[in-house]
């Protein structure tokens, strides 16, 4: 099933040119306005999802990249060891692994994860911590590995 990882490839580039170029944009912490509820906010991640631990002094950063590359190299075997009509399972292991590998590459590189979409309540104050293209591969791909996780349940029932 290694055929999919042209779709990990495809999150890392996307993934990679977007931070690059919105860093390239924006300052820190610079907001551009699209529509009422999503701006483009530059903000750099030294935590891990929603900025957990981004305070704890510097060792999370290779704390995070060392779990990175773990789960990167398990999601490798996984995808390597699949069936081939396992076709969602591959896809959702494929996103993740590019989401994954593409935030790895910001926490080693730079030492923090660019972060840029930002969407809010535009009737409140409530914003979603800001997030990138990887983010959003890995949330895809876990959604779609717990969807097929419960097809293959009602097929075996």
């Amino acid at each position: 099933m290694l055929k999919w990882l042209w779709l990990s490839a495809l999150v890392l580039v996307l993934d990679q040119a977007s931070k690059w170029f919105m860093s390239s944009w924006l300052s820190l912490y610079e907001t551009v306005a699209v529509v009422p509820f999503f701006n483009l906010t530059m903000a750099h991640n030294t935590g891990a999802a929603f900025s957990f631990l981004a305070q704890a002094g510097g060792w999370q950063r290779w704390f995070f990249a060392v779990i990175a590359f773990v789960v990167s190299a398990v999601l490798f075997v996984w995808l390597k060891r699949l069936n081939s009509s396992a076709r969602l399972e591959a896809i959702s292991i494929s996103l993740i692994l590019g989401g994954a590998v593409g935030n790895l590459i910001d926490r080693v590189l730079l030492g923090y994860v660019v972060d840029f979409l930002d969407f809010y309540n535009y009737y409140g104050s409530y914003h979603f911590p800001a997030f990138n293209i990887a983010d959003s591969a890995i949330c895809v791909g876990a959604a779609l590995l717990i969807i097929d996780s419960f097809r293959h349940k009602q097929e075996d029932a």
